[in-house]
């Protein structure tokens, strides 16, 4: 167990040391048994279609993976020990890097190569297996008491493909022992488009990529059978030269383009560069559609309007529509000083935000993931943790900012570091 907190002072004690055993092709693996009990009868869900087959197969994988791995050893530092009133969920996205579970994904590099070598059929299969280990993936997160995930965007490789996109009624039972075991246990899935869904593009081809990108996701959560609080997330996205102009061109396309079933589903979130929370929370209580509040992004970019009013209003739609709250935090990497650096999400975060709702769903955006969440559970005393699945943060954390948003073209105009429309 953690030191017991004592009001004024930080108590510290000696490291903990954990047993883990590797995993070929992932960090680690969590080598506990299940402490929970269950009757061999008890199914995923509820629904007769559903069965505990594939859940059954990967877990019994996993085991047989453990049983031939070397345990390993890591040494847990103690935290600091913090308090709070927040009592919401905290949620974690894509892997969980102590969990032999890793998602099929196609590399960029690789998409139209493999289609072409392996056939689409291939493609198809990995989403399949996505869905497989997607189970294993809630089971785990419910053990460890995370109820709240991002879904990967690259479950299905290729769904949203101008050429090569696909259906998911292949997957559809999949899909659905997804939701049923999600439902069960009352988890939030939700997903986060990336940066290339445009709504606000001054090209039709570009918002129509948009367009078939927000349909996928949203079949995927649909086939779910996931509820209302299964948004879709996405960024205002470029300026294009004209703000104004772009939001207009973002609300035609929410109003006239996107179907009813996507338009539901979507919800804004503010970003670092181009659109604070002041441009698009107008935007948002115009048409109805929620507004996530970002707080890193708010802190690089932002808004006249005090943090407490931009959530009363935000959570003003959200209330009007009927979905749970929802927000987003990330913090800066140690010694982050430039904008660029300050842009990247540490591996994890050190405080929760004073402004923060007792009630809320809170992402978190950090490199550590679950580990991440693991954090700030023992910080602030939010969850009991199974010291098994913890591993200790990296010791010398970079600041320099890598992967997409390194490669952007950075410009300076007006005085202000902006990003060039792509």
């Amino acid at each position: 167990m953690d030191a017991p907190r004592r009001s004024g002072r930080l108590t510290l004690k000696a490291p903990l040391t954990v047993s883990a055993a590797p995993v070929p092709g992932t960090a680690t693996t969590n080598n506990r048994p299940d402490k929970r009990k269950r009757d061999k009868d008890d199914d995923i869900s509820d629904s007769p279609e559903s069965t505990t087959e594939d859940f059954k197969q990967n877990r019994d994988s996993l085991k047989v993976l453990q049983k031939k791995s070397k345990p390993v050893q890591y040494l847990i530092p103690d935290v600091e020990k913090k308090e709070t009133t927040f009592r919401g969920r905290l949620g974690e996205y894509d892997v969980i890097l102590s969990v032999a579970v890793h998602l099929q994904q196609v590399t960029l590099v690789l998409r139209l190569d493999s289609i072409k070598k392996n056939g689409i059929e291939w493609v198809k299969g990995l989403g399949k297996k996505n869905t497989e280990d997607l189970l294993v993936m809630i089971q785990w997160n419910e053990d460890n008491n995370i109820r709240f995930l991002r879904v990967s965007s690259e479950m299905f490789p290729f769904a949203s493909h101008e050429i090569y996109g696909y259906s998911l009624e292949y997957c559809a039972q999949s899909l659905a022992r997804v939701g049923s075991l999600a439902n069960k246990y009352g988890h939030r899935l939700t997903v986060h488009p990336g940066q290339y869904t445009q709504l606000g593009s001054p090209k039709p081809e570009v918002v129509q990529s948009a367009v078939r990108e927000l349909v996928y996701h949203c079949e995927m959560l649909d086939r779910m059978g996931v509820g209302v609080d299964g948004v879709m997330v996405v960024h205002g996205g470029g300026k294009y030269e004209d703000k104004s102009a772009t939001l207009a061109r973002i609300k035609k396309t929410i109003n006239q383009i996107l179907p009813l079933n996507v338009r539901n589903r979507l919800v804004l979130e503010n970003d670092e560069m181009c659109y604070s929370a002041e441009d698009l929370l107008p935007l948002c209580e115009e048409l109805d559609v929620p507004f996530i509040f970002d707080y890193h992004h708010h802190n690089l970019n932002p808004s006249s309007i005090p943090i407490s009013a931009i959530i009363q209003r935000a959570n003003a739609i959200f209330m009007r529509r009927g979905i749970k709250p929802k927000q987003h935090l990330s913090e800066p990497r140690p010694g982050a000083i430039t904008l660029m650096e300050r842009r990247a999400h540490a591996n994890r975060c050190e405080n929760l935000p004073p402004e923060l709702p007792d009630d809320m769903d809170l992402m978190i955006e950090a490199k550590d993931k679950e580990q991440a969440v693991f954090h700030l559970y023992r910080m602030y005393n939010l969850h009991p943790v199974d010291y098994a699945s913890l591993r200790p943060p990296e010791e010398n954390e970079t600041k320099e900012t890598k992967g997409r948003k390194s490669n952007k073209r950075a410009r300076t105009q007006a005085g202000k570091l902006s990003i060039e429309d792509e």
